[in-house]
């Protein structure tokens, strides 16, 4: 070949390449019309989504893609042409989340059956198919549009500070004792229920979970219980009813507080129960000695990984020798495995529910609580209660969904509403779980007062 044939067919190429690469650009700069991103819309979402789902798909023009499993429990619904664009971006999961709380979509019906998509994700790509793919979110991405984020937590300090801890705790339990009275139990228990037959109502339930704490812990008439994040008082009030122990219940929440306190009042134990607003980590300092038995029920989430040695060592510190700790915490499951951590980041929670909130694994909470000298004597998963437990919380929350909003407003009482009908799907499916962990405190002889067996928990 003449060097001059070379040099025409280099040119010819350059030519075409630019050509090519304009009318890219060109095309990324020209906003998509109404029916390209209807187009792009229905062959992603054939593309994607699982071949068995129990769950409609409704576009914004009313065309339906309907459930391919029966029964259908849910639809989801994309209220605008931006919607899918807005839900495109990375980590999926916050996209995804932010995407409901502003509005773009909504969920009838059951909330878990469209959390569970990433469990059931079957898409098979081929080289053509991954570039179709890929074409139609870069379309559905160009018409998106602005995305502005929902309001979310803004706090101040160093991470787990006790000022931090103390603004993260407002933002999640200070909403409104009234709302929490909306969807859980009449004691106002807000942790994981206990369902030893699975037919209890979620009044039995808790009432059912309290007693198998106070029985874990072998409480005694006349010992000293600290109960570390005391909530609402549940807890404080029954083991001073029912076991006559001395309580001190501390918290963060100013409302809790001040809810607790009358709730003591009312049940007649306030020469039992002394609730204060303190930190964990002031208690020992606090003048109040030490306790026979601690309980931290739904507390340690809020701790964080950093300071779980300071923690286990405070609780350490607080009780006396043969004395016996209760941690009762949520800690991660068994990952999503069928898609890729950027859509599974779990940034969603810790940025809009529970800021700063992280989950151990059971593993590496135990390796904290022994490093501070505890011992490890019994260890016990309950996901499938917490799941039946937020199952009717969401249940609850549906039921006065007209309340909470007047309470809330349409985009917090929308943040509640996947949170926990999520949470349902997430702990039936073992992505998240929640551990009781009972610690001791042995005695110089080493020695524990423990029965020889679990036969007292059942009685």
């Amino acid at each position: 070949m003449s060097s001059s044939l070379r040099r025409s067919r280099a040119a010819l190429w350059t030519a075409g390449a630019a050509a090519a690469a304009l009318a890219v650009r060109q095309v990324a700069q020209t906003p998509p019309t109404p029916e390209e991103l209807r187009a792009a819309a229905l062959r992603l979402l054939i593309a994607v989504l699982p071949g068995a789902r129990a769950f409609d798909v409704e576009l914004w023009d009313g065309a339906v893609l309907p459930a391919t499993a029966q029964p259908a429990t849910a639809r989801l619904v994309l209220r605008s042409e931006h919607a899918l664009g807005r839900m495109l971006r990375l980590p999926a999961d916050l996209a995804f989340g932010e995407a409901y709380l502003r509005g773009d979509f909504e969920i009838e019906g059951d909330i878990g059956t469209v959390a569970g998509i990433p469990d059931a994700f079957d898409a098979q790509f081929t080289p053509a198919t991954t570039a179709r793919v890929l074409r139609d979110v870069a379309t559905l991405r160009r018409g998106a549009g602005p995305t502005p984020p929902p309001t979310t937590a803004r706090l101040e300090g160093e991470v787990h500070s006790r000022e931090r801890d103390r603004q993260a705790i407002t933002y999640h339990y200070d909403v409104s004792n009234d709302f929490y009275k909306l969807w859980l139990d009449r004691r106002m228990v807000y942790s994981c229920a206990y369902f030893p037959t699975g037919t209890e109502t979620l009044d039995e339930a808790q009432e059912a979970k309290l007693e198998y704490i106070c029985r874990k812990l072998r409480l005694q008439p006349g010992e000293r219980l600290l109960d570390i994040g005391s909530g609402w008082g549940g807890l404080a009030i029954y083991a001073a009813q029912q076991y006559g122990v001395q309580v001190l219940g501390v918290t963060l929440s100013e409302a809790q507080l001040h809810e607790a306190r009358q709730r003591v009042e009312a049940a007649g134990v306030s020469h039992l129960v002394t609730l204060e607003l303190r930190d964990y980590r002031d208690v020992l300092g606090s003048g109040h000695g030490q306790f026979d038995k601690i309980a931290s029920i739904g507390m340690a989430e809020h701790v964080g990984r950093r300071n779980m040695p300071t923690y286990f060592r405070a609780a350490y510190d607080a009780l006396k020798p043969g004395g016996l700790m209760l941690n009762h915490a949520i800690s991660g499951g068994i990952e999503q495995a069928k898609v890729p951590y950027l859509l599974q980041s779990g940034n969603f929670a810790r940025k809009y529910v529970f800021p700063d909130g992280e989950l151990l694994p059971i593993w590496e909470t135990l390796k904290h609580g022994a490093e501070a000298k505890f011992e490890v004597r019994d260890v016990e998963n309950l996901r499938e209660h917490y799941a039946q437990t937020t199952a009717c919380w969401s249940r609850n929350l549906e039921a006065h969904r007209e309340e909470a909003l007047a309470a809330l407003g349409e985009e917090r009482f929308r943040l509640w509403r996947i949170y926990l009908g999520a949470c349902a799907y997430y702990f039936a499916a073992g992505h998240l779980s929640i551990y009781q962990s009972l610690l001791a405190k042995p005695r110089v002889d080493r020695s524990v007062a423990l029965p020889p067996s679990r036969a007292d928990l059942y009685r």
